[in-house]
């Protein structure tokens, strides 16, 4: 399967077709993203809501940590196309982005400035990507209770901060790519990871918070294409990886909340 069968069910943005005519294309069954490209429902947002992410490296991408720098503050990851797609299809609603993953960071170092980097941000929708960094600490010993009670006091810190907070939490994720591609390497990854996303499941459902499952939606990916082809070091998505995680993220949250 080439790049072009992968692609095939996208669509042209909600803005453009509107102003070229009607456009449809049909969907390809083996799209293994299970979103038909840019051919999605719009989330409901009150005009300036504030949506912040937060998580590693994954979500940094090298954004520019100075938001007066309109060139850099996003990044390149997820978060960069996500905040074009909604910026270009919903203008009127003034939202608001802004990029607060730092590199490396685990559960633990979220916690620590997470009065500074999420509850002080006043955001109206937070979004969560973490655990990648901390499989290091599961396969040292590190304690997946504390794990996950750390996980739970920070959104809970979060929802006392605002009651009608949106949450969306997306699962950490990992494919045998690159360094991993050792098959007892990767075993002992993914089975930690799993530990991580079954937790990222349940705290998600018991907060009431969109649930993005990533690690599925790659391990789709990876058996219509390759792993390498969307995460080129088994952690780290390329661009058509990040591009994954966004159209999936705006599937969910606009199935979720399409109504002010």
């Amino acid at each position: 399967m080439n790049r072009r069968t992968f692609l095939k069910g996208s669509v042209i943005t909600a803005g453009t077709a509107a102003l070229c005519g009607s456009v449809q294309v049909k969907e390809s069954r083996t799209n293994p993203s299970g979103v038909g490209g840019y051919n999605y429902r719009l989330p409901k947002f009150k005009e300036g809501s504030r949506l912040v992410f937060q998580g590693d490296s994954i979500t940094d991408m090298n954004w520019g940590r100075n938001e007066s720098d309109r060139n850099h503050y996003l990044g390149h990851s997820y978060v960069y196309l996500i905040a074009a797609r909604l910026g270009v299809d919903m203008p009127g609603a003034r939202l608001e982005f802004f990029n607060r993953g730092v590199g490396g960071n685990c559960i633990s170092h979220l916690k620590k400035r997470w009065q500074k980097d999420a509850v002080d941000m006043k955001p109206d929708l937070l979004s969560v990507l973490i655990g990648v960094n901390d499989v290091h600490g599961l396969l040292a010993g590190y304690d997946i209770k504390e794990w996950e009670a750390d996980y739970r006091s920070i959104l809970d810190a979060s929802r006392a901060a605002n009651p009608d907070l949106r949450l969306v939490l997306l699962e950490p994720f990992v494919l045998a790519s690159g360094r991993l591609k050792n098959d007892a390497e990767f075993k002992k990854w993914r089975d930690k990871t799993d530990l991580l996303v079954s937790i990222v499941a349940k705290i998600a459902k018991d907060c009431n918070a969109v649930h993005v499952k990533t690690q599925s939606i790659f391990d789709a990916a990876a058996k219509a294409v390759s792993a390498e082809h969307w995460i080129w070091d088994g952690i780290h998505p390329l661009p058509q990886g990040h591009e994954l995680i966004a159209r999936n993220w705006l599937e969910e949250v606009s199935g979720r909340w399409n109504k002010v």
